[in-house]
């Protein structure tokens, strides 16, 4: 049997694939908790899809790629994140590989 070789978080993320709704499931309810009540940002680093990144002065949520691993409900300790499932059909598709 031959020995399997290690993949990267990249190529792993390769084998996923999505289909993303026009609305988004994921919604920061205040913008200005994520300003002027949350100095670390916390949800940019725990994500594991990369999908919240601080711009400047607001939070930008790249729901396209989100994994619905529900990091970030649980996670935001402002509770200032709104996850939902996608909508039927829409969402991750994993492939195997």
């Amino acid at each position: 049997m031959g020995e399997r070789k290690c993949q990267s978080i990249e190529e792993k993320q390769y084998l996923v694939r999505f289909n993303a709704d026009t609305k988004s499931h994921l919604t920061v309810m205040d913008a200005d908790i994520c300003l002027n009540h949350c100095p670390d940002k916390i949800c940019t680093i725990f994500c594991p899809a990369e999908v919240y990144k601080w711009e400047e002065i607001r939070m930008h949520v790249g729901y396209e790629g989100c994994h619905e691993c529900g990091s970030c409900r649980i996670g935001c300790p402002h509770q200032n994140i709104k996850w939902e499932y996608p909508k039927g059909g829409h969402g991750i598709v994993f492939r195997l590989g």
